[in-house]
């Protein structure tokens, strides 16, 4: 099954000047940290591309490829996502 997460358009994401970021509920006024691979798996959670879409994505931008265990920690970092209402699946 080919899972298209999709962003909570409510969600705001700030860029921090370290490249790390913040997600930031308005309605709940609660905030997350992500790190710059977390805001870019954030900023392709468009309800369109798979998890496998990203990862390759994330692949050709990474010098030198990504990890093997990227597919897992991808999965838990959508997850955690989910479980703050921040991604729909």
């Amino acid at each position: 099954m080919n899972i298209t997460p999709k962003s909570n358009p409510d969600i705001v994401l700030r860029t921090e000047f370290d490249d790390w970021g913040i997600l930031f509920d308005p309605d709940t006024g609660k905030t997350s940290g992500i790190s710059p691979t977390g805001i870019f798996i954030w900023e392709r959670l468009d309800g369109a591309r798979t998890k496998d879409d990203i990862l390759q994505e994330m692949d050709a931008a990474c010098e030198g490829g990504i990890p093997e265990q990227a597919g897992e920690e991808y999965d838990a970092f959508i997850a955690s996502l989910q479980e703050k209402g921040y991604v729909s699946v």
